[in-house]
């Protein structure tokens, strides 16, 4: 019986010891999408479109804002004193104002995702064959994204990716 458990723990030490040496062999590599997206040049180039090519919009949501604002201290402070008529004439045009500046603000926010979500798409497929030029050419067997558990830096490659992409 002894024997037999000799052998299976001799088994098993060489089974851990030559698994050991073969994982020391492979070359393995971890990119941080969330730092790609935020400090690549062309992450950052999109980032100046998008806000370059949505900002006229948002000033006059921020204008429509200030108005249902205003209107409303309007008919706060001076609702009690007004007309029936006048003050129905004002909360009618409040709430038509509000469902517009609600609307404005939905349509919005569905456009700048749709066209963040584009602008990283492109950005991903970049990255992605710059990280496939980088594993052919650095001879990696595994380069893995988000979401990991762990990374050490050791194997963050992030920085090289990021270079790389500046480099295009």
């Amino acid at each position: 019986m002894s024997k037999r458990l000799t052998w299976v723990l001799g088994a098993l030490l060489s089974v851990f010891f030559v698994g050991t040496a073969m994982a020391e062999n492979y070359k393995i590599g971890y990119v941080s999408t969330e730092k790609l997206f935020r400090d690549a040049v062309p992450a950052k180039r999109a980032q100046q479109k998008l806000e370059k090519e949505f900002s006229g919009r948002d000033a006059n949501l921020q204008k429509l804002s200030k108005q249902v604002e205003a209107l409303q201290a309007e008919l706060d402070k001076n609702g009690a004193t007004m007309a029936e008529n006048a003050r129905r004439d004002k909360e009618r045009e409040l709430a038509n104002l509000s469902r517009d500046l609600q609307r404005q603000q939905r349509e919005f926010r569905e456009d700048l995702n749709l066209r963040r979500n584009e602008e990283l798409s492109g950005l991903q497929e970049r990255a992605n064959k710059v990280i496939q030029e980088i594993a052919e050419t650095e001879k990696y067997d595994l380069i893995v994204q988000e979401p990991v558990v762990y990374a050490s830096k050791r194997i963050d490659i992030t920085d090289k990716v990021i270079k790389a992409l500046a480099d295009k």
